[in-house]
């Protein structure tokens, strides 16, 4: 017996044109597709089954993240991740897998620790902060990529300071700020770009900078374990401590893919989302004075969990995330099993893209 199965409506254009427009307008390429087809639209592959089908109402995205995991595969929707993730990230693994990762590297995520780790935050913002100058324009954005950048160095890896500490922040600052250039991030999705012709060529200096911070993490690796036992709380040295239900723990190949994937999901996402919120601050005169009158009701060194539970500004960080999402679509899910979401019945192979973008951005929301 054969399976019939129906895709949403969807654009018929040149697989070329259609990139050069997601890369170069990818706001505008959501859009414009979801004011002529509507909530769920499918981008046809030459293949039949190998389409990707956009959701973006909330019941659609509500059947996808409770469905059994079984149905889906999300390390081959994001292939064009592991160069930089690595092969073992929790980001890009499947099934049991995944959990057993999730369940050994959540712990240093929770309680007391994050509080410990809120006030290293606070010190951090406060010592770029200071650099600030009135009266002098500064760039907000890279503020933002210090900041973030010096917060995972110092809680995420258990750097502070020395030789290590600047060679892993400047070759990671470098690596990250030329891949998200426009021309260099359109790289993931075409491959003729990603050619080493020597540490001249854009794609050989990627892979050059790559294997320095490799080169740089290893080392660390290295001198962790010989510190172990000395009670550090960064979460390297939890994710070191951290044991699996028969008494293993992460190779060094693991917990380097794991760093990397706390480093690209942390740094550029968070730095991004932060200068947005100044921006839209600064673009809207009541919303600064309210949120402003609101900090001054906690004095100057307030306890971290009373700042967290700030109505207002709370409101506006989930406003700003809420206009510009740190990415558009969720993790994007490859059928494995046939599934029916919203009525469509999707064949394996299909690719699901979940929109936050366009989930933010619909009128009733």
């Amino acid at each position: 017996m054969t399976t019939t199965y129906n895709l949403p409506d969807g654009p018929q254009m040149p697989r070329w044109l259609r990139m050069i427009k997601f890369v170069s307008q990818p706001l505008k390429y959501v859009d414009d597709f979801a004011q002529i087809y509507g909530d769920t639209f499918t981008i046809r592959s030459n293949r039949s089954d190998n389409h990707l089908v956009y959701f973006s109402q909330p019941q659609a995205l509500e059947q996808i993240f409770t469905a059994d995991s079984r149905h889906f595969e999300v390390g081959r929707g994001n292939i064009g991740l592991k160069f930089l993730l690595g092969d073992r990230s929790f980001m890009l693994s499947d099934g049991d897998r995944h959990q057993r990762q999730r369940q050994l590297l959540a712990p240093p995520f929770h309680g007391e620790r994050m509080r410990a780790y809120g006030e290293e935050i606070r010190e951090i913002t406060q010592q770029v902060s200071n650099e600030w100058q009135i009266g002098k324009p500064f760039n907000i954005r890279k503020s933002m990529q210090e900041i973030t950048l010096r917060v995972i160095l110092r809680v995420v890896f258990g750097l502070n300071e020395g030789q290590l500490f600047e060679e892993l922040r400047r070759s990671l600052s470098d690596l990250l700020d030329f891949i998200s250039s426009p021309v260099m991030s359109s790289a993931f999705f075409f491959q003729f770009i990603q050619k080493d012709f020597g540490a001249w060529s854009p794609w050989g200096w990627i892979l050059q900078q790559r294997q320095k911070i490799d080169q740089l993490i290893y080392a660390l690796l290295r001198e962790r374990r010989a510190e172990l036992g000395q009670n550090r709380q960064d979460i390297l040295s939890l994710m070191m401590a951290a044991r699996y239900e028969d008494g293993q723990g992460l190779s060094d190949e693991e917990l380097h893919d794991e760093l990397m994937t706390l480093l690209v999901a942390g740094h550029e996402t968070t730095a991004s989302a932060l200068t947005w919120a100044f921006y839209w601050i600064d673009s809207l005169p009541e919303v600064r004075e309210k949120l402003q009158k609101e900090l001054n009701t906690i004095g100057v060194n307030p306890d971290l969990s009373s700042v967290a539970k700030l109505p207002y500004l709370t409101a506006v960080c989930q406003e700003t995330l809420q206009i510009y999402p740190i990415a558009m679509t969720a993790f994007v899910r490859i059928v494995k099993n046939p599934i029916t979401i919203m009525g469509y019945e999707l064949p394996e192979g299909t690719a699901i893209v979940p929109s936050i973008y366009l989930a933010h951005h619909r009128e009733e929301v």
